[in-house]
């Protein structure tokens, strides 16, 4: 009886260690090591100076920099608007400036600045930065819709727990219309903790309420699906999807150009960089800098959710359980075991 018992507690404990290797080999491969990668920066000026000062920067920094020139303020402004410049370094004898956009990501703001001012540094002359962006009043840093983000995925992967377990012995589509019902709370308590309650959000609430929504629908949908084949082993399959490679590829902390190829390719199509940079583009950026792609990128999961769940609910139609099995499947104590075992409690 003990032997039995020992193997039930390790088959139990095999989950939370397998979360604990995957959180630390994401989040560490993912953040230990930040550094410029294609960083794309310019510097502003037409003289023969500039040219020089510009392609001595990409001499020496090989791949970790992407520097172009450009004429005017205004053309590196605009650029720094549609988000394909990182930073803009305007060359002065007495008084030089370098233009970031902080909301597009502070962190890439300060690595910007930390590059330039090696740079002016050199010249001996002080470097006055101006951030040509302005975020709401209780995010300061541009990191609270990572954080909104995190709320969201918790709450839609751990919803999927309970609706796999406890509702094992509804059909597909009542499943499907109670994961819709959920992500749609889901979405309703983000937007009202992020807008009224810590004044993330400012404007557009509800375009970003929607857009939670269908980002938590998305999860969901995909999760229940997955349920139908993996069971008690769901969850840790959304967090590998949704929370080690899904936090980490948001662009939330660390956006691509400080990050290794592997995340940064991930950060292009991955759902939580489409609610990430979506509401980035809309809230700051006038919606204006790829906001249509990452919706688009949000709907193609939600997509792939539906198809899961067509997939899932064909086989569990060839697959009916006996009558026996489907009492067993809606004893309350049972789908609580197991819903403890899809948490890895």
């Amino acid at each position: 009886m003990r032997s039995h018992q020992l193997r039930h507690v390790a088959g139990h404990l095999l989950t939370p260690l397998l979360m604990c290797l995957g959180m630390a080999l994401a989040y560490l491969g993912a953040f230990h090591q930040p550094e410029p990668n294609h960083l794309k920066v310019a510097v502003v000026g037409t003289s023969a100076q500039d040219m020089v000062l510009a392609q001595t920067m990409k001499d020496k920094a090989g791949d970790a920099l992407e520097v172009v020139t450009l004429p005017t303020r205004d053309d590196a402004t605009a650029r720094l608007r549609d988000r394909t410049l990182s930073g803009a370094y305007i060359p002065d004898a007495r008084n030089p400036e370098l233009l970031v956009a902080k909301a597009n990501s502070d962190t890439t703001a300060m690595a910007v600045e930390l590059v330039f001012r090696q740079v002016a540094g050199t010249r001996g002359v002080p470097m006055t930065v101006t951030n040509i962006t302005k975020t709401a009043s209780g995010d300061p840093t541009g990191q609270g819709l990572f954080f909104l983000l995190v709320a969201l995925s918790i709450g839609s992967y751990g919803s999927v727990a309970a609706i796999g377990a406890a509702g094992a012995g509804l059909s597909m589509r009542m499943r499907a219309a109670i994961g819709l019902a959920t992500s749609l709370m889901v979405s309703v308590i983000g937007i009202v903790v992020a807008a009224p309650v810590f004044h993330i959000v400012d404007h557009d609430y509800v375009a970003i309420w929607a857009m939670g929504w269908l980002y938590s629908a998305g999860i969901i949908t995909v999760g229940i699906g997955l349920h139908t084949f993996l069971k008690r082993w769901t969850t840790l399959t959304l967090m590998v999807l949704f929370v080690m490679l899904n936090f980490t590829t948001s662009g939330g902390i660390y956006r691509p150009e400080l990050q290794n190829g592997f995340f940064g390719s991930l950060h292009a199509f991955w759902n939580g960089a489409g609610f990430v940079e979506g509401a980035r583009s809309l809230l700051y950026f006038d919606g204006a800098a790829g906001f249509a792609g990452r919706i688009a990128s949000l709907f193609g999961w939600l997509a792939v959710g539906a198809v899961v769940l067509v997939v899932a609910a064909r086989y569990e139609r060839r697959n009916s359980p006996a009558p026996a099995d489907l009492e067993r499947l809606q004893r309350p104590a049972e789908a609580e075991e197991e819903m403890e075992e899809a948490v890895g409690v």
